[in-house]
């Protein structure tokens, strides 16, 4: 083995940096999320293919949640979560926002967030009633 074997990688393709980085749950869905136009890089739409340096700057946008990170390091492999936020550094005002969009949402939840699943005999025989009125 070289030196050169033992040194990290100085880039990586943005979908696996974001698949390694956690934002995703697989590559295939970083990169739905590029093709979606949901990542800027510096601010650029990219493709899958497009090398990420230490020092860049990304903007991941997934539901109604924005982030905007620099990328501190690269990692081949997914590592655990406590390792993974080692890879960027999120910006005081994406935390800010973050935190204002989380607030918001406990305060003031979307209509029928709270409904899982099918409704309960009770529920459908109110849904019924309600119904038969008008």
């Amino acid at each position: 083995m070289s030196a050169a074997d033992n040194e990290l990688p100085l880039r990586q393709r943005i979908d696996k940096w974001l698949w390694a980085a956690r934002f995703f749950k697989t590559r295939g869905l970083a990169t739905e999320a590029i093709h979606a136009g949901h990542i800027r890089l510096n601010g650029s739409a990219v493709k899958p293919a497009r090398d990420v340096r230490p020092g860049d700057t990304l903007e991941i946008t997934i539901g109604s949640v924005r982030w905007t990170v620099e990328v501190r390091g690269i990692n081949e492999q997914r590592r655990p979560a406590s390792e993974a936020q080692l890879l960027f550094e999120e910006s005081a005002e994406s935390k800010s926002r973050r935190e204002t969009v989380k607030e918001n949402l406990r305060l003031a939840p979307v209509p029928g967030s709270d409904l899982r699943g099918r409704p309960t005999k009770k529920a459908r025989r109110q849904i019924r009633g309600f119904n038969e009125q008008f």
